[in-house]
């Protein structure tokens, strides 16, 4: 089993600009991660953009979409930023039904080094090899289904979007 990952960019990719304070994209470090985490599965990296996913448009979701549904492999990543990764889940649950697909990204860069990214791949990895077919959100441990995650804004974390419906 081949897991492909596509890199979009997000906190998971930034570094720091010292002469600026700007944090900036060079490359993914998706291959040093896998190589530190002796990472020992089968799988092809495709870098698609390098970009904060507050700049994402529907223009890059239908980048993302055509390669996933293009891809020979059926178990894939997806490296996000999370500001709006589940509207990207949601774009992609709502297009592919036949693969599984699971986004991941970081709250801290990667380059700080405390960041949650490479708990959060390996996971995504986990996740990706042993869920059904469907698009999920996998941060801090957890996965979530496309249509039952948002992020919190007040806490940072995802969560399950909550019945709103009154119990009697």
């Amino acid at each position: 089993m081949t897991v492909k990952i596509l890199v979009t960019g997000g906190t998971f990719d930034k570094e720091y600009m010292e002469l600026t304070g700007e944090l900036i994209f060079k490359n993914t470090h998706v291959h040093e991660m896998l190589k530190l985490a002796r990472c020992r599965i089968d799988i092809k990296i495709r870098t698609l953009m390098m970009i904060d996913s507050l700049d994402m448009t529907d223009y890059h979701r239908n980048i993302i979409l055509e390669k996933c549904r293009n891809s020979k492999e059926d178990k894939i990543i997806i490296t996000h930023g999370t500001d709006t990764m589940a509207q990207t889940a949601e774009y992609l649950g709502k297009k592919i039904n036949d693969k599984t697909i699971v986004l991941t990204g970081a709250l801290i860069p990667y380059a700080f080094g405390s960041s949650d990214g490479h708990f959060n791949l390996g996971s995504a990895l986990a996740f990706a090899q042993s869920l059904p077919q469907g698009v999920y959100i996998a941060m801090n441990g957890r996965y979530f289904p496309y249509d039952n995650v948002r992020k919190n804004r007040v806490t940072g974390e995802f969560e399950e979007i909550q019945n709103n419906t009154i119990e009697s």
